[in-house]
């Protein structure tokens, strides 16, 4: 596999983690609106969300160049 395809599979899967976390947001403001509220759902789904964002982070590590200052 050459650095472009690479590039394009890390991107891709940036656009998928994106919009994953940005799901989380809708569910998450859906299950605290409900009363009472599942606080332990809402936990988890944070922990997860948090798991996406660092994913992304890497991800978006992996993408930028290095730059050498």
């Amino acid at each position: 596999m050459d650095g472009t395809a690479d590039k394009e599979t890390l991107e891709r899967q940036l656009e998928e983690l994106k919009s994953e976390h940005r799901d989380m947001d809708d569910v998450i403001a859906r299950i605290a609106e409900e009363i009472p509220f599942n606080q332990l759902q809402i936990q988890r789904l944070k922990k997860r969300k948090l798991q996406l964002r660092d994913q992304m982070a890497k991800i978006e590590s992996l993408l930028l160049p290095d730059i050498i200052a």
